[in-house]
């Protein structure tokens, strides 16, 4: 007993409280179970409370000025002085890299306060001899821990699911993709854009994050190759159709369109091989702790993160990583976009299907929806491609649709194959030495005039 009263003391009761503050799957799970009345200190009592209360008033963790402002409302100067002292241990544990365990543990630490608290209260009806009295407290503590949430209860729930949609998306800038993937990508699901390198990722990537930014969306970028500052100077081109060269001249029409987008993007970059995902955790946890809740996070790419545990084959480790990052889409319960390297051979292909994904078969495996864009050396002279659908868990795939593509101001539209735009765009494509002639009899006339000129 007094090796699990040693494990369950001040130490691990601080990092529940740094949990319930941290990961919000844990509070989801626990909040029910969890009485201020197992800990041991009146200040982890007053926070476990003052956490709990916040949380079932607003479905979400307090912030630390929340937990700060609910402090200098204490008129006890000792309980406020230890509450203070305890929220600094707290947050220092924040980035425990325990925690987890101490999460999975919680469920032990319920049972035996509980069981702690009926012993002690057995003390008076044993001296009164009151069996009866302490089987039932007994009882009642050996139950402590089971949950009250068992699932979802199919038959009785009818109403519930069928007044409330399944799935909360967040839309691509694309109206042919939201129709075939029932509205967006949603919470706790991965989407994987895939294609060789120089063919525009990165850009498509930052063309979904700027589109949800205009529906008024929280967006989390990181990024692992790029500097923050030149990713927002891609989103800067996006917004204003400017090239990145060209931006600087143009800082009145930059800060004319940004201040008007109603959402907020955070861009965060760490070096190659720098992070991992649960680096990405951690600092996802750091933003909604400071009050900021991501509605879609964006991982440019997720190739080049680095694993957690050892792996014999590069594979297996690309494997790790994309199983989990769509974990981790499941814990925060957004949205996550990422790209991902088509192998060398795809350079060639007009169609990149799932055999061309690099390195590991299972990234499709692991993702809800897997989009490839392809472009010829033709293609990007015309600034046309293609998407195709390798991979959508909400409806159909195996199609191709006609796109336009401006790696230079950030531009890409997908297209209905039926559409006017479709048309023009599917026109290029297949009749690309045509158009290649009269765009090189284009510029040797423009030549010709600036020659013209000079003399």
């Amino acid at each position: 007993m007094s090796e699990t009263l040693t494990q369950f003391g001040i130490s691990f009761q601080s990092k529940i409280i740094a949990s319930l503050l941290s990961t919000k799957k844990f509070i989801q799970t626990i909040s029910d179970i969890l009485n201020p009345s197992m800990f041991d200190s009146d200040s982890n009592k007053w926070l476990v409370n003052c956490i709990k209360d916040y949380y079932y008033e607003y479905k979400k963790q307090p912030t630390l000025e929340v937990i700060k402002y609910k402090i200098e409302e204490i008129d006890n100067a000792v309980l406020k002085s230890g509450v203070i002292d305890k929220l600094r241990e707290v947050w220092k544990n924040i980035e425990a890299t325990d925690l987890e365990f101490v999460q999975s543990e919680t469920l032990d630490f319920c049972k035996n306060q509980t069981l702690k608290g009926a012993i002690l209260e057995s003390v008076d009806l044993l001296e009164n001899k009151d069996y009866d009295g302490i089987k039932s407290i007994i009882d009642e503590a050996m139950k402590a821990g089971t949950t009250r949430d068992l699932g979802h209860d199919y038959i009785v729930s009818l109403e519930t699911r069928l007044a409330e949609s399944a799935r909360v998306t967040v839309k691509t800038p694309w109206d042919v993709v939201n129709d075939i993937m029932d509205g967006g990508l949603g919470a706790g699901e991965l989407g994987v854009i895939v294609a060789p390198a120089g063919i525009g990722k990165s850009w498509t990537l930052q063309a979904i994050g700027a589109s949800a930014l205009k529906e008024g969306k929280t967006i989390v970028h990181y990024t692992l190759e790029l500097n923050e500052n030149y990713v927002g100077l891609r989103y800067d081109s996006i917004f204003t159709g400017v090239t990145t060269s060209n931006i600087k001249y143009y800082k009145e029409d930059v800060e004319s369109k940004i201040s008007k987008l109603p959402g907020k993007l955070l861009i965060k970059y760490f070096p190659t091989k720098g992070a991992s995902v649960q680096t990405l955790s951690s600092h996802l946890k750091q933003i909604e702790i400071s009050g900021e809740k991501p509605d879609m996070v964006i991982v440019d790419y997720a190739d080049i993160l680095m694993p957690t545990g050892n792996f014999r084959e590069k594979r297996h480790a690309i494997g790790g990583i994309y199983e989990d990052l769509r974990g981790l889409a499941g814990e925060v319960e957004v949205p996550i976009w990422t790209a991902s390297q088509a192998n060398r051979s795809a350079l060639e292909e007009e169609i990149i299907g799932a055999d061309k994904v690099a390195e590991d078969y299972s990234k499709v495996m692991t993702a809800d929806f897997v989009m490839s864009m392809s472009r010829k050396v033709e293609d990007k002279i015309a600034n046309t491609g293609r998407f195709h659908i390798i991979k959508n868990r909400f409806g159909i795939d195996g199609v191709t649709y006609p796109s336009t593509i401006n790696t230079n101001i950030g531009q890409v539209q997908i297209y209905e194959g039926s559409s006017q735009f479709g048309k023009e765009a599917q026109s290029k494509m297949d009749n690309k030495e045509e158009f290649l002639r009269k765009e090189l009899a284009n510029k040797y006339k423009d030549m010709e005039n600036k020659i013209e000129g000079f003399e």
